[in-house]
């Protein structure tokens, strides 16, 4: 079978759809990642096929606009900026590798080229969806809404919100998803495009349903597996200077805000202060050095990526911007989290630790050390969220979900290549 992966957004969004590419290699399928140029170098030291689209400096300018990290602007700048671009490179990179009755994909909603041909030429889609905060119930309202939608909203009132939220992506999409559905002889899609961006087929919710727990109107088609866990462990080590760091002192306190975050430098020098005033040693992730401080203080260091797998069971805590990736990587290390989020899915995301006890939230523009350290001095103390951080570790420890996923991808009814396209 050929595997065509389709992976849009930040290293935290490309990174599960490597792993899957691996496990799908491992069981003997022809896979093909596609992605933008950016990331190019992890796609080959994973030694999978790469597909690239898409200028790799100009995403990086897009990381770098603050808008991208706003919480209220943040996702109409993706869709303009990001998702809408991807449509015609994305949908023209997988007809020329599309094998009529050998081919399927998998990706995000967002990757809408997959789903025009998806609807053109038949091929099998599923979509993964990394986090359940994008799928949406009315049993069950996303913490980043919370001020359209308070919790005490009637069920009513949430589904006419869900209808306006309907429209006005109907109105964001439309037009431009439509004149490349007619470039293509398709009919257009008159309404209701947040389904549509979905497989008809099957939907994977790549989190375990302890945390993002199904709905009474969640998709008949969706399956939740797991969370993936791969973190680029397979293809980088960890350094010989982050080892002899970690074994030259007590476990550090990590602070990481998003492998593309390039707004952070104050959060980090509050980092700093934090460790400082808890007397703790620290280590800081970032790409981008320019965020940092200039001069480290003993006992604190930086590195520009470390994978989390080999990083975590080693450290004391993770302070961090609410990534789905993240944060699993910290349950499976089994350490209590502090998130700082700030748009997409994170104010969610950070809800749903709290509520399973093992994580504290300070919202990022009142980060400051003050409440930094005392909520990490709570955190470390804890014997309650130190045994809640074991109990669902050990949650962690056996499940599989990547083969889980592969299994359900191998089992994609194939439409081949007489199907009838969908409307």
């Amino acid at each position: 079978m050929k595997i065509l992966l389709a992976a849009i957004g930040t290293s935290g969004d490309v990174d599960p759809f490597v792993g899957l590419g691996r496990a799908m290699k491992r069981r003997g399928h022809r896979v093909t990642l596609l992605a933008n140029r950016y990331f190019e170098r992890l796609v080959e030291r994973a030694e999978l096929e790469f597909a690239p689209w898409g200028d790799a400096e100009e995403y990086k300018t897009k990381l770098n606009d603050p808008d991208f990290w706003d919480a209220k602007r943040s996702i109409p700048f993706a869709f303009r900026e990001m998702f809408l671009p991807a449509v015609r490179p994305l949908y023209q990179e997988i007809v020329a590798r599309y094998e009529p009755g050998e081919t399927i994909i998998a990706g995000p909603p967002m990757a809408i080229g997959a789903r025009l041909a998806h609807d053109k030429l038949g091929v099998p889609l599923a979509t993964v969806l990394l986090q359940p905060t994008f799928i949406r119930s009315v049993y069950l309202v996303p913490e980043g809404y919370r001020y359209l939608l308070p919790r005490w909203s009637p069920i009513f009132y949430r589904r006419l919100w869900i209808r306006f939220v309907d429209r006005w992506l109907d109105g964001q999409f439309g037009p431009q998803v439509n004149a490349v559905r007619a470039e293509l002889g398709l009919p257009p899609v008159s309404s209701g495009f947040y389904e549509w961006f979905r497989s008809p087929q099957l939907q994977i919710g790549m989190f375990p349903d302890w945390f993002g727990t199904p709905q009474p109107d969640w998709p008949p088609s969706l399956r939740v597996t797991g969370f993936p866990l791969y973190d680029e462990g397979g293809v980088e080590a960890i350094s010989p200077e982050a080892k002899e760091f970690l074994d030259a002192g007590s476990p550090p306190v990590v602070f990481t805000f998003g492998t593309g975050m390039r707004q952070a430098k104050e959060i980090f020098a509050e980092s700093v202060a934090a460790c400082r005033t808890l007397g703790r040693r620290g280590i800081l992730l970032t790409r981008f050095k320019e965020q940092l401080p200039a001069n480290l203080p003993d006992g604190i260091r930086h590195f520009d990526y470390l994978p989390f797998g080999e990083l975590l069971p080693r450290v004391a805590a993770l302070v961090h911007h609410g990534g789905i990736g993240t944060l699993a990587q910290a349950l499976a290390a089994g350490i209590p989290q502090l998130v700082v989020p700030f748009a997409y899915d994170q104010p969610d995301n950070a809800a749903r630790l709290e509520r399973l006890g093992v994580a504290r939230t300070v919202p990022h523009d009142t980060y400051a050390a003050s409440l930094v350290a005392p909520a990490l001095r709570e955190l470390l103390d804890s014997p309650a969220v130190a045994s809640q951080c074991r109990v669902l570790a050990q949650r962690l420890r056996d499940a599989r979900p990547l083969e889980e996923v592969a299994q359900a991808l191998e089992a994609l009814p194939s439409f081949g290549p007489r199907a009838t396209p969908r409307p």
